[in-house]
């Protein structure tokens, strides 16, 4: 089966605005799936467990409305274990690895997260900061929100993403280069939705006014500051916020699916620009396992700045929902398993579906990358088959 690519082709396009817009709000027959690494006598792994992991993605991945592909990574200590089904390219038919690039989607507010709370500890933000103090510019209505309810997505800032005049761009030219800097201004003329910190909302404009206070605060570029603060001191060599839709190679092709159709290859079909810091992020799973490790596990904030990070607010969920309940802290979810608790974000955007998790030492993490978008309106039947399975490996993530 080959896949049909995405192009400018308007009956493509039309299919794929809603997906777009949400983001930043059986297509292969076969499986593979194996560890990266062959086990070691004594090494503690339940090969039952290990079989019965690899069998969940051959399920997933072969299951009616599957993803082409799927790559989830088990850390433990220093131990890895990576399991993979279907392929990373319907075309070539080779199999996903951890080094491969995606779209990371929203996990990339994890990252703005991680930036704001670093400059929080060295003293050059504060989580009661207002946008009016930092970023006067900004309409008069949105004065009184401050760092802290963007991070928790209670601000009321409208969202960007949903605005008929951003929509009408992507819907005309997904392809089309945004200015990440003016994001806000689609929504510039329209007064908060609600009081500040009186409830949750997820908003993509929360991020983006993340990023721009981040910028106000140092007088650097918001780029410069997630390599300094963030892929330097954590070795992620395999990441960066691109302009452009093109991704660098090798990468994990993501794929839009419709009954009785030929997927589309998507992945290179939606300009990051129009995302920035609420979703632009292209890494790999290898080096997600890297960032969450150390992010949720309180390797890049000091303790005080962590107690704050990890106020949470019950039955706040993810963009899409992650393994069993969720709750929401600053930039961090907490995810309630029937075996325990991880923290992390998710993801999706056309093509892809992400999570990455960890326990709170940072020691145990989890990273799960699907070739296709799920959300709650998209594909919600396979969203919920993912957190099953999402559920399953948490299990085996912390039952070692």
């Amino acid at each position: 089966m080959s896949p049909r690519t995405y192009g400018h082709d308007r009956r493509l396009r039309s299919s794929l605005l809603l997906a777009a817009a949400a983001a930043v709000c059986g297509a292969v027959v076969g499986a593979l799936a194996h560890p990266a690494q062959a086990a070691q006598a004594g090494d503690g792994r339940d090969p039952a467990r290990t079989a019965a992991l690899r069998q969940e993605l051959r399920d997933l991945v072969g299951a009616p409305g599957g993803p082409p592909g799927v790559i989830a990574v088990l850390r433990d200590h220093d131990r890895t274990e990576v399991y993979r089904a279907g392929v990373a390219d319907i075309e070539s038919g080779r199999p996903p690895k951890a080094s491969d690039h995606m779209r990371i989607a929203s996990v990339a507010k994890a990252f703005s997260g991680a930036v704001a709370l670093r400059l929080v500890d060295r003293g050059r933000l504060h989580l009661d900061d207002t946008i009016g103090e930092v970023l006067p510019g900004q309409p008069a209505a949105w004065h009184r929100v401050t760092l802290r309810q963007l991070l928790h997505h209670t601000s009321g800032l409208p969202d960007y993403s949903g605005s008929q005049g951003f929509i009408d761009i992507v819907s005309e030219d997904p392809r089309h280069r945004f200015e990440p800097r003016r994001l806000l201004e689609f929504v510039a003329d329209e007064d908060l939705a609600f009081r500040p910190g009186s409830r949750y909302q997820y908003s993509n404009s929360d991020n983006i006014a993340v990023a721009l206070m981040a910028e106000a605060s140092t007088g650097r570029r918001y780029e410069e500051l997630l390599r300094e603060l963030v892929y330097e001191p954590l070795g992620l060599e395999r990441t960066s916020l691109p302009r452009g839709y093109r991704l660098p190679a090798p990468y994990l092709h993501g794929y839009q699916l419709a009954p009785a159709a030929e997927p589309v290859d998507v992945s290179e079909a939606v300009s990051a620009s129009g995302a920035w810091a609420a979703g632009g992020i292209v890494s790999t799973p290898k080096d997600l396992t890297a960032f969450i490790r150390s992010y949720a596990g309180g390797g890049l904030i000091s303790n005080r700045t962590r107690e704050q990070q990890f106020t949470f607010i019950p039955g706040a969920l993810s963009q899409p929902p992650g393994p069993g309940r969720t709750d929401a802290g600053l930039a961090i979810y907490r995810y309630t398993t029937r075996c325990g608790v991880v923290y992390g974000h998710t993801g999706n955007t056309p093509g892809y579906t992400q999570l990455v998790a960890a326990t709170a030492d940072g020691r145990r993490s989890l990273t799960f990358s699907l070739t296709t978008q799920t959300s709650l309106t998209l594909n919600p039947d396979l969203l919920a088959r993912v957190r099953h399975v999402q559920e399953d490996f948490v299990c085996a993530l912390l039952r070692r």
